[in-house]
């Protein structure tokens, strides 16, 4: 679709945005949000007709890009049917996106409780865990990321979490592996799995292991930077887990469904949780739908014991037409396929070569349609490009960076010190490469600000 220009109408969209919406995670007047008029495929574009190619997803969520006519069509004709029903009743689109959902996640995760979006799957997991286990701690990494609600806010390990950090929510943190910022002193993954895997078990011997109900991890943590596990660190954290009766949580509402070349990125690891949650890509975010995927044991615990936690729209019929489609879709068009074959074959290089050219890159990772770029102000010493947390003129490196994208037509992730390429998966090979050229030109002012 070719934009039309309206400034007339974006300025009265701006205006009522501004005089209204209290904007998350934002300090309200120093912000300036675009006005979009309109999505498609990986593009969305500004009322002025100016096109971005979106790297960010929406948050990480459009997985099969903007306005797929299949997913709208199946809402549409599905609020022709049953707009809402209650979610104690049997109704045909919840029960076939939990089948979908069942068919896809690993092991014996075959009962889905769906919730409205990934920070209260989150949530309602650690009940689950704390009720199974009869225990009240939950612990979690520090580079994390899993929810803005109560409890998820304490379990999420990065600055966000501080303002509302109460310190009494049952949660203790600890290092996951990222060997390129080692809190272990190591020089190879294989010693950073090892000492990770140490730090973790002596954390729970000091706790107190009858004390933890459960240990929550992103499988690839999102926001916080796309640190892949090193091989045997999730099988290691299985292990812990069975050890000690602890409950292991994967959070894949940014890693699953495609997002890392595989159904649920559990299944690059051969790993299984006992407890699983997923929002966003399960129907690209078309209508809000997240959800826990529950083990036999766990589902055995309420199996005549009530389970004491629902929501108003849990399964709610839209989303979950939306899921069955967006499901069958991915399958149909092979869009996880899609994100497997140009994550190594186009992505990887590009930001390789990338990485050579620009001092400001100090290292790049990632797997299937999931990459970041960590940028650095000094390659040898890896001194972030701007401090931890950075903010106003403090961050103005990565400000620039940002703003430098977006004059390309490429809207940027951005976090702290990393950008993210985290486009729709089934982006074409010509859209990747044009967001590549962007990202390209965006990076040499990033390098103005390198030692």
């Amino acid at each position: 679709m070719t934009p039309q220009p309206n400034p007339q109408a974006g300025a009265a969209v701006k205006a009522a945005d501004r005089a209204h919406v209290f904007h998350s995670w934002s300090a309200q007047e120093l912000i300036d949000p675009l006005a979009v008029a309109g999505a498609e495929g990986s593009y969305f574009w500004d009322y002025d007709g100016r096109r971005y190619l979106d790297f960010t997803s929406g948050l990480v969520y459009t997985n099969i890009g903007y306005q797929h006519p299949k997913v709208v069509a199946a809402i549409q004709e599905q609020a022709a049917t049953m707009t809402t029903f209650a979610p104690a009743f049997a109704i045909e689109a919840r029960s076939e996106a939990a089948r979908l959902i069942a068919e896809r996640t690993p092991g014996d995760l075959d009962k889905i409780f769906f919730t409205n979006g990934g920070a209260d799957a989150i949530e309602h997991a650690t009940r689950m865990a704390r009720l199974h286990t009869g225990r009240a701690k939950v612990l979690s990494a520090y580079r994390s990321y899993h929810g803005g609600t109560q409890q998820a806010i304490n379990l999420t390990g990065d600055p966000r979490r501080w303002a509302s950090d109460s310190a009494s929510a049952g949660v203790v943190h600890f290092w996951a592996p990222f060997l390129y910022r080692s809190r272990f002193y190591a020089e190879t993954e294989e010693q950073e799995c090892a000492r990770a895997l140490e730090h973790l078990e002596t954390t729970i011997t000091f706790e107190g292991p009858a004390t933890v109900a459960a240990i929550v991890l992103e499988t690839v943590p999102g926001t916080a930077g796309i640190m892949v596990p090193p091989p045997g660190y999730l099988a290691g954290v299985r292990e812990i887990c069975d050890k000690y009766g602890i409950v292991f949580i994967l959070d894949e509402v940014m890693a699953g469904f495609g997002r890392t070349g595989e159904w649920f990125a559990a299944d690059l690891f051969d790993v299984v949780p006992d407890l699983m949650t997923f929002a966003k890509g399960v129907n690209s975010g078309y209508v809000p739908l997240g959800g826990v995927a529950i083990s036999g044991a766990i589902a055995e615990t309420f199996g005549k014991r009530p389970y004491p936690g629902g929501l108003t729209y849990s399964g709610h019929p839209l989303a979950c037409a939306a899921a069955v489609a967006t499901i069958n879709v991915m399958a149909e068009e092979g869009v996880v396929e899609n994100a497997k074959h140009l994550g190594p074959t186009v992505v990887e290089p590009a930001l390789r070569a990338l990485a050579e050219r620009h001092p400001s890159v100090g290292e790049v990772r990632g797997v299937g349609m999931f990459w970041a770029l960590e940028l650095v102000k000094d390659r040898e010493t890896r001194e972030p490009l701007v401090p931890y947390n950075a903010a106003g003129e403090a961050n103005a490196a990565m400000a620039a960076f940002g703003a430098a994208a977006k004059q390309q037509g490429l809207w940027p992730f951005i976090n702290m010190n990393r950008t993210h390429v985290v486009p729709p998966l089934n982006v074409t090979e010509a859209e990747l490469k044009e967001g590549l050229a962007a990202l390209d030109t965006a990076l040499s002012v990033a390098d103005e600000f390198t030692s």
